[in-house]
């Protein structure tokens, strides 16, 4: 059977629905599943936070019986392998869903076109590649950590009209408003962890969780890139560690040098994870190896010049704010006039008097 309009309009619905839980699904995706029967949609849902029960059991269950003879769409390919759930492709064919349209083969190694084979052999007609450029936006992170080993690095930048992201010695200073604030809220609600250098840490103390209400409890992990273990324990940062997850980073050893095991223990103590690693690569393979799939790079100069400077960099996203800095300003080490070489512009968008501008990366 052809892909119909009625198709593409329910992908684009269930491509919808699987932003609701963007971020809360530790190591699995977010997808979402429709169970669609004469017209009418008699099943949905996305996968639970914390990555189970998957979204194809649950929208089969809110189903029930209608889903004989129905159509599933779903955003990423049905799993085969038994973990800690049974297959969902064998509970599909067990409800007896006649039709199963996907817009994403998974790059698992233990579904990888599999899920889509034991569908097709237990008679279910399958579709896949459905609005599959779309799918793979919206699942960017999650394949980039499984076909890469590391998490998607997304760059954020708030650039003033005089090119400054900063003024040395004043802490935050606001470049833009609060509509884009919020927007920046949301952004970290959506993402696996947020890092800054210990420049920005000691600066500006800030707190780097989620507080647009409603989204309180969807802080992400917390990542200072710390050489000399300099964060304060007084640190907004280390006196929420046992809230809110925070990993220090030392890119080296953390574990020399006069008064460095005093202050470990300081930090540990505070319910502060320490880790020791030699490179900005290694650093995200070890995020990439305990379920981090995107990655939020926020605050300090020198921080997003190393990133960028080490191709890690998949996505930018610019804002730009009418204010100007002036003198004594931290220049940005980007700007809308020197993006770098293989990205290109995704989509722009207007926050009140403020811009945002985004650019992706093709790896």
């Amino acid at each position: 059977m052809a892909v119909s309009h009625e198709d593409l309009r329910y992908m684009a619905a269930a491509m919808r629905l699987s932003r609701w839980h963007t971020g809360l699904t530790a190591t699995n995706p977010s997808v979402a599943a429709l169970v669609v029967r004469d017209g009418a949609i008699v099943g949905r849902a996305v996968t639970a936070p914390g990555g189970r029960p998957h979204a194809e059991t649950q929208a089969l269950t809110e189903a029930g019986e209608r889903a004989r003879g129905a159509t599933l769409y779903v955003t990423l390919e049905p799993c085969s392998h038994h973990g800690k759930t049974p297959p969902c492709a064998d509970a599909i064919v067990k409800a007896g869903i006649a039709r199963v349209v996907v817009s994403l083969t998974d790059p698992d190694p233990r579904v990888s076109g599999r899920g889509l084979a034991n569908l097709r052999e237990a008679g279910v007609a399958v579709e896949s590649g459905v609005m599959e450029e779309e799918g793979r936006r919206v699942l960017s992170a999650y394949l980039m950590r499984q076909t890469r080993g590391r998490p998607q690095v997304i760059l954020k930048l708030a650039v003033s009209a005089d090119g400054m992201i900063g003024r040395r010695g004043d802490g935050q200073v606001s470049i833009t408003g609060p509509a884009a604030r919020a927007q920046v809220h949301v952004l970290r609600a959506e993402t696996d962890a947020i890092l800054i250098g210990i420049g920005t840490a000691l600066a500006d103390d800030p707190e780097l969780t989620c507080r647009t209400p409603g989204l309180q409890a969807r802080s992400p992990l917390r990542i200072v890139l710390d050489r000399r273990l300099e964060l304060p324990p007084t640190s907004k940062l280390v006196r929420t560690a046992r809230e809110v997850p925070v990993l220090l980073t030392s890119l080296g050893s953390a574990a020399d040098g006069s008064g460095r095991p005093a202050r470990r223990a300081a930090l540990t103590d505070a319910g502060v994870e320490v880790m020791v690693t030699e490179s900005l690569d290694m650093l995200l393979n070890a995020l990439a190896a305990r379920g981090v799939s995107s990655l939020l790079v926020e605050g300090g100069a020198a921080v997003a010049t190393s990133f960028l400077a080490s191709g890690l960099v998949h996505r930018i996203l610019l804002f730009e704010g009418a204010v100007t800095v002036g003198a004594d300003g931290i220049a940005s080490p980007l700007t809308r006039a020197d993006i770098p070489a293989g990205f290109r512009l995704l989509r722009e968008a207007a926050f009140g008097p403020d811009r945002l501008t985004e650019y992706e990366r093709s790896f």
